[in-house]
């Protein structure tokens, strides 16, 4: 993600930049940190503000993929005969929590992972 804020040399440059204007030296370098100040507040609300639609949309996820479950198991049960609802029931049961177990073990390290090394283009 990119960030909006200034780094020292930048500073330096937009308060060269604002005293060329007239605006005087003093008065260009409390402008230049006003601006530097309020682009840092900028870069943390986006970073914010992404970390919770990730968040949504990850949680939505979710439950469609146990709702899409559950439509799953009245398909199962339905398809066959009466005496082996329950075996069909725990079987999808069985089948989310493996999912469960092996998001766990490995999906989540695939999923969030942070690459080390960038890839060359």
């Amino acid at each position: 993600m990119a960030n909006y804020g200034c780094a020292a040399d930048e500073l330096q440059s937009l308060t060269g930049l604002l005293a060329s204007t007239g605006m005087g030296l003093h008065n260009a370098s409390l402008a230049g940190q006003f601006i530097c100040h309020k682009l840092d507040d900028m870069s943390s609300q986006i970073a914010a503000t992404k970390l919770a639609v990730d968040n949504t949309y990850l949680l939505f996820s979710a439950y469609l993929v146990f709702a899409m479950q559950l439509g799953f198991a009245m398909l199962c049960a339905g398809s066959v005969r009466a005496k082996n609802t329950m075996n069909i029931m725990l079987t999808n049961v069985m089948d989310a929590a493996t999912g469960g177990i092996f998001y766990y073990l490995f999906g989540f390290a695939f999923a969030f992972a942070r690459a080390s090394t960038p890839i060359a283009s």
